[in-house]
């Protein structure tokens, strides 16, 4: 018997015929977080103790001798192939993480710009300011000038700060309505009374006509759908331009009503406390994304923008339960699932010939079936006929705050603003904050972890407006002026 269980199991490898016993569908496990980790998710049968997930069945301990053959060492597995994937990943989701986020934030900046050489009401200074820069500005000596900045600049970033305290802590403590109904008054009053103003703007510098009835009709529209779109559901290219249109009336309402020393000031002091509350353990930032990965919940999309859909109701994945019970399953189980015979839940789950009539019979003439090193590595080079999960993209979505969007947006718009109506000096502040993107998110490739946006981008903003504006700018000046071309 043992003979003839040795010649029927040499005929089977000899013609590479993969073992049926390997798993039922039901416990491949794929990770959206890595493609390779399909092969690697199924499970060693037999009673080797291979574990769920992505282990890929055992941990190379020897099994008890059966079918009249030696218990043998298992090889270890080789996991090059899997970190060549990852890096492959990496460059490609990187990529197209890049251009996900330089066309949103290229946009904000663009209306930003269009909006500050077009119309003059946000570059005119009627003595208005902020509640938060009570000193004014326009002082008699630099020295008071500098000074009044400053504190200016510490008044707003005390704001900022104390705001982000109390953000952290409602959502610490579970505050949710609370948070709900801060950010959603907050949308409202951008959308309705800003978006009045902007467009009241935009009509008196183009000439046009209209009453304002008619003009009710299209803010109420305007905004009633964005309330919508960021607070509950909508499509996802409105929502992402409703965020981009948020990010530039909050940058036009920056421009206008900050001091020019201290909106430099206001924006370098911002990086620095934006490094610091990512990166510090004890930060407010990373206690709000950390809690929020702890939970398994999206931060509020009135917050972040999105490359993928976010929404707050009906968020539960029915999937995810069974996936998590699949991937908890004792070896025990996975023994007594891999001897049982498949039972295809659909016609689409093709057999491969091995009819339950066929396992049964090979089982009484051999006993259980068992794996081979062989087999397990000829079936995980096998294309996977289970679909892609639908929640893949969304895992690999990237996320901005919108805060960075308006920061960026304040940068390239003061710059256009004060620099004497220069487009050089906006175009290179405009590239300067791109050059800071790519390489944030190249450095997010790299740590897989979440990092701060704005220091590299403003750093390499702030020295490219002040380079370009006092030093470029009077050269090319002088050299236009002398008819001198290079």
């Amino acid at each position: 018997m043992a003979n003839n269980a040795e010649d029927v199991e040499n005929n089977m490898e000899s013609n590479e015929v993969p073992e049926p016993s390997q798993q039922p569908p039901e416990a491949t496990v794929i990770r959206p977080q890595s493609t390779g980790g399909s092969g690697a998710g199924e499970v060693g049968g037999g009673g080797s103790g291979g574990g769920s997930g992505g282990g890929g069945g055992g941990d190379g301990s020897t099994g008890p001798e059966q079918n009249g053959q030696p218990p043998t060492a298992r090889p270890p597995r080789v996991v090059e192939t899997e970190e060549d994937e990852d890096e492959e990943l990496t460059l490609k989701y990187g990529a197209k993480h890049v251009i996900m986020l330089f066309v949103p934030v290229t946009l904000c900046m663009v209306v930003v710009v269009a909006t500050i050489k077009s119309v003059s009401f946000y570059t005119q200074k009627d003595g208005q300011r902020l509640i938060y820069t009570p000193f004014p500005e326009d002082t008699e000596t630099v020295a008071q000038r500098a000074l009044n900045s400053i504190l200016n600049a510490i008044i707003m970033i005390t704001v900022i700060i104390v705001m982000t305290l109390v953000l952290v802590l409602l959502y610490k403590y579970r505050c949710y309505k609370v948070i709900q109904g801060w950010l959603f008054l907050s949308s409202l009053h951008l959308l309705f009374f800003f978006s009045y103003i902007y467009l009241q703007e935009v009509f008196k510098t183009y000439n046009v006509a209209m009453d304002y009835f008619t003009l009710a009709v299209i803010i109420w529209n305007f905004g009633v759908v964005g309330m919508i779109c960021i607070h509950w559901k909508g499509p996802l290219r409105l929502q992402q331009a409703y965020l981009i249109m948020i990010s530039a009336l909050m940058a036009l309402v920056f421009i206008k009503y900050l001091p020019e020393w201290t909106a430099w000031l206001i924006l370098a002091v911002i990086s620095v406390y934006d490094l610091l509350a990512v990166l510090c353990p004890k930060g407010p930032l990373r206690i709000l994304v950390e809690t929020a990965q702890e939970r398994n919940e999206p931060i509020f999309p009135a917050l972040i923008y999105s490359s993928t859909m976010v929404w707050l109701v009906n968020m539960a994945d029915t999937d995810r339960p069974k996936r998590n019970s699949t991937e908890a399953a004792s070896p025990q189980q996975e023994s007594q699932e891999a001897v049982a015979p498949p039972a295809p839940s659909s016609p689409s789950q093709d057999d491969g010939g091995f009819t339950p009539l066929w396992v049964s019979h090979q089982e009484h003439q051999l006993g259980p079936l068992q794996t081979t090193e062989e087999s397990r590595r000829e079936i995980q080079q096998m294309p996977s006929a289970r679909p892609p999960l639908d929640d893949d993209d969304e895992e690999r979505g990237v996320k901005l705050g919108l805060g960075d969007f308006i920061f960026y947006s304040m940068l390239v718009g003061k710059a256009s603003a004060t620099a004497s109506g220069d487009w050089n000096t906006t175009l290179a502040c405009f590239v300067a904050i791109l050059i800071g993107l790519c390489l944030t998110l190249l450095l997010l490739a790299i740590f897989k972890k979440a990092l701060p946006a704005l220091p590299i981008s403003i750093f390499f903003g702030l020295v490219f407006y002040f380079a370009t504006d006092n030093l470029v700018q009077p050269f090319m000046d002088k050299l236009a002026l002398y008819q001198f071309y290079i």
